[in-house]
């Protein structure tokens, strides 16, 4: 039963879940965390199974009642519905396109290859060849990467002097495998920026608590 007062988020920490604990964070939101580390808790999957029927975080609950689901979804709402906040450029904004663009290549092109790597028969691979499979999954994210990487041209932060969503989300997902250090090499003009969100004073307790760097 959730308190309709307040914002219930279904995460767990050193997961895609941060990211939206970082925008509710920087928006001065009271929510609660569910923990929800589905991939190794039968108890957790049936937890976050109540709200998502995939079972996977980040889960948020609106205190009407609504379920939002996907954490670019998830951001961009947020974003959206505070923008006095800043944390998107607004419907008619030029930069709003290219804010877009990044925020759904990073959760398709990215972020989604991380759901193979606790189960690789999911792709039809044998548990046998998973490191195989990981291996080519970190190869392509950091292409992906790389290729990210190659057509932006970050100010102070992604897009500009402002920070987005889209800056927290990569600073999230830039610490998954293959790691921050391959990170660092494969995206050079994104790096300064990362490693900005990383030492933001309104963020660096969050991060030490739910998702320490290496």
């Amino acid at each position: 039963m959730t308190n309709n007062q307040q914002f219930v988020l279904y995460g767990a920490a050193a997961s895609g879940s941060v990211a939206v604990e970082a925008a509710l964070e920087l928006l001065d939101i009271p929510f609660l965390v569910i923990e929800g580390e589905t991939w190794s808790s039968a108890a957790a999957r049936k937890r976050v199974g109540g709200q998502n029927a995939l079972r996977q975080v980040p889960t948020l609950v609106l205190p009407s009642g609504e379920t939002l689901t996907e954490s670019a979804a998830i951001l961009l709402w947020l974003a959206d519905a505070h923008p006095g906040a800043r944390l998107a450029p607004g419907p008619h904004d030029p930069l709003r396109a290219q804010f877009l663009r990044w925020m759904f290549f990073v959760s398709s092109a990215n972020y989604s290859l991380h759901w193979i790597k606790p189960d690789v028969s999911r792709i039809g691979a044998p548990q046998s060849a998973r490191d195989d499979v990981v291996d080519s999954i970190h190869e392509r994210i950091a292409f992906c990467w790389r290729t990210m990487d190659a057509q932006l041209r970050p100010s102070k932060y992604l897009l500009g002097d402002t920070l987005s969503v889209l800056d927290l989300f990569v600073a999230v997902i830039s610490r998954f495998g293959p790691w921050r250090e391959r990170f660092y090499q494969e995206a050079p003009n994104m790096t300064p920026v990362v490693k900005r969100v990383d030492e933001d004073s309104r963020l660096k307790a969050l991060w030490e608590r739910r998702f320490p760097s290496d």
